[in-house]
């Protein structure tokens, strides 16, 4: 008798499925394997056709496994874990010195760099590859992604791990330079006659920015202030491009305390007056499942979290003197 394994389709087309079930998406599935979604589709409908069962309910805007479907993902799973499983143990150290981090643009580049440099600074082995995208949505569900950014908890799935990070905080800022020479604003409504510098709508409307924007108009609502704001005298979709404008003297901007945080203790940006908007939402680090039993990732995230409680604390000694 010929081994059962003879019979099985393409292996390709069980990898396949395994990030269709995982994102429940074929749409999503293609975008993770560089495949278009109708090559997703054929793929999907050839091994049900080889198998001669339905692994997936097609419904109008989604998926949904078939309890086939859950039973041959679970076995798929386990057989692709033992394949990486045994690849590790031939060609890998037990924990390679990669280090693979998602976010959007901003938090990228104005957030996560400069704890890699501090990180990379103790530990000049240790490589990362930092995955930023305000388009990409599925970058935190790449199986080589070890932590992602992300701004609120909802997408937390089961066996990863989610670790809060601060609020989200706001407020009017500038380079000394600007407030030297258009300045005294000795309160919100000296902003009628500032320059501001504002993020365009389809910066919130980006497939990875899920959550409600805080724009000028915002910031006065919700502040209580009522003038009449003058044209901002720059717009962009891309925060660091309107952070780098700032901090050369190009106006006013609404400043995210996480992303501007650098610039400020550096003195390249400073605040106009007290006036601070804390948004009903948090940012996270989350943990990867496949990445829990990394060593090098938890030392990596111990090391940002202690470099946050520094911080805060650094922050409450600095109140305290000023009264």
């Amino acid at each position: 008798m010929l081994p059962k394994r003879r019979y099985l389709p393409s292996l390709g087309s069980f990898a396949t499925f395994e990030v269709a079930a995982k994102h429940l998406s074929f749409t999503m599935a293609g975008t993770e394997l560089n495949v278009t979604q109708a090559a997703i589709s054929q793929q999907i409908r050839g091994l049900e056709k080889a198998l001669g069962t339905t692994l997936f309910v097609r419904k109008h805007n989604s998926l949904e496994l078939t309890p086939a479907g859950e039973s041959l993902l679970r076995a798929v799973s386990r057989g692709l874990d033992n394949i990486c499983d045994g690849i590790d143990a031939i060609v890998s150290p037990p924990d390679v010195a990669v280090i693979t981090c998602s976010g959007t643009n901003a938090a990228v580049a104005c957030w996560l760099q400069p704890f890699v440099e501090q990180f990379r600074a103790h530990n000049p082995d240790v490589r990362f590859v930092m995955l930023a995208s305000d388009e990409d949505d599925a970058l935190r569900n790449f199986d080589e992604v070890d932590v992602s950014i992300i701004c609120g908890n909802e997408r937390c799935d089961v066996g990863e791990r989610l670790y809060y990070l601060f609020p989200e905080t706001v407020e009017p800022m500038c380079s000394p330079q600007y407030l030297k020479t258009h300045g005294p604003f000795d309160g919100p409504n000296s902003l009628e006659r500032a320059d501001l510098l504002e993020l365009h709508r389809t910066h919130w409307s980006a497939n990875a920015i899920g959550w409600h924007p805080v724009t000028w108009e915002d910031w006065c609502r919700a502040t209580g202030v009522a003038i009449s704001l003058p044209v901002p005298s720059l717009v962009t979709n891309n925060y660091p491009l309107l952070l780098d404008a700032a901090v050369n003297g190009g106006g006013v901007i609404l400043g995210w305390h996480h992303l501007v945080n650098t610039h400020l203790s550096a003195g390249r940006l400073c605040r106009l007056f007290d006036a601070p908007l804390q948004v009903d939402r948090g940012y996270y680090l989350k943990l990867n499942a496949a990445s829990l039993e990394r060593p090098l990732v938890r030392q990596f995230i111990d090391f940002v979290l202690s470099g946050l409680a520094g911080a805060k604390q650094n922050s409450r000694l600095e109140v305290l003197a000023q009264q």
